[in-house]
């Protein structure tokens, strides 16, 4: 098997469009699609399949990177992970007409335009990089500046906090806007900064839009870097928001564009144009 880094590969192209193939599996990624963050046992209720049939197509739904996992206590969580969909997406709808290749393109718009789950976003993306430079990435203002917009600054040990600066914009709260977890070059999680009036007037957020943001509860968003090859796995988890979230929908659709900046950028040394 290829590296899945390559996603623009014929190979890799293949392997996802035979795990598409299966309808079971495609039932699967439904299943996924209608209610994010499923264990096997909830992706086994309901259905003929056995748990140990269930298991193996996750198993290559997995190793397409049509899914991600992750671990939480002692459950394995399952995602629908968009990404391969949007690179074959990007790559055959530049190569093929708008019409001839209109379910795929569907299917991308549905995946970016909705989120996951009612509670949570996540997302996995494999970059050509090392661990400690992408920690780095991650935990450096300069860095994140840089392909964000944004510059986070803090000590990075847990209970500590983060500062949020955006141009001149800077958000505080020494008690709830803080590092969760930090094991470094391999698991970082905060919680999502403060909706200062200062933020709410940068980004032009007012009237009951903002009040029913502002009603919602703190989110946190987790990263986890795991080595593959000469890349790196990156999952991005954004959960802990309410049903019926206002916010839910906006960070589904800010965080992948981020994260292909962030890959961009420690690939190439470039940021993309819309977002230097």
């Amino acid at each position: 098997m290829q590296p899945f880094g390559c996603l623009s590969c014929d190979g890799v192209d293949d392997e996802v469009f035979r795990a598409l193939a299966d309808p079971s599996r495609r039932q699967l990624l439904d299943r996924l699609n209608a209610a994010n963050g499923q264990t096997l046992r909830q992706l086994c209720d309901g259905l003929t399949m056995a748990r140990q049939s269930v298991s193996k197509h996750l198993a290559v739904l997995e190793s397409a990177g049509l899914i991600t996992t992750t671990r939480r206590g002692r459950e394995k969580l399952h995602y629908l992970n968009a990404e391969p969909i949007n690179a074959i997406a990007d790559r055959w709808l530049g190569r093929y007409t708008r019409a001839r290749a209109s379910a795929l393109a569907d299917l991308k718009t549905a995946l970016e335009q909705r989120p996951m789950s009612p509670t949570e976003f996540a997302y996995t993306t494999y970059i050509k990089t090392t661990p400690e430079r992408l920690w780095e990435a991650l935990t450096t203002p300069e860095f994140t500046r840089r392909y964000w917009g944004v510059s986070l600054e803090s000590t990075w040990e847990v209970g500590a906090p983060v500062t949020w600066a955006m141009g001149e914009v800077r958000m505080d709260d020494p008690t709830h806007q803080v590092v969760l977890e930090s094991k470094p070059h391999e698991r970082l999680s905060y919680t999502w900064h403060t909706l200062t009036d200062e933020f709410a007037a940068a980004v032009e957020l007012t009237g009951e839009k903002l009040t029913a943001w502002r009603a919602e509860p703190r989110s946190k968003v987790t990263f986890s870097l795991e080595p593959v090859g000469d890349l790196v796995k990156l999952t991005v988890i954004h959960d802990d928001f309410m049903e019926g979230s206002a916010i839910l929908p906006e960070i589904s659709q800010g965080w992948p564009a981020i994260l292909s900046n962030l890959k961009t950028y420690l690939e190439t040394g470039e940021t993309l144009p819309a977002l230097s």
